[in-house]
């Protein structure tokens, strides 16, 4: 069974949003791109809880990656991935902006 992901809005627009998403124990994010239909989809991740184990999240290529806490990069151009989480819960406030 696959764990589920709680993803909170705070706010939505058609350019701009903010969720506040909780991956728990035994959950993982396959290798992916995040297509949008037109313009540019930046993402910036604020990891506020890090798992005990596991939850390690992989891009091609990161703008900004600071203390692996802080992730600003274009999902829309590279592959990115969350590892299994095999102990605790990854916790995040995720910005996307689509201009």
């Amino acid at each position: 069974m696959i764990a589920k992901v709680t993803n909170k809005a705070i706010f939505s627009s058609s350019i701009f949003s903010i969720n506040f998403v909780t991956y728990p124990t035994n959950h993982s994010v396959m290798n992916h791109i995040d297509h949008v239909q037109h313009g540019r989809y930046y993402k910036l991740n604020f990891v506020l809880i890090k798992p005990q184990a596991g939850g390690v999240f992989k891009c091609s290529k990161c703008i900004v990656n600071l203390f692996n806490r802080v992730y600003l990069f274009r999902p829309d151009m590279y592959e990115h991935s969350v590892s299994k989480i095999d102990s605790g819960k990854r916790v995040l406030l995720s910005f996307a902006l689509n201009i």
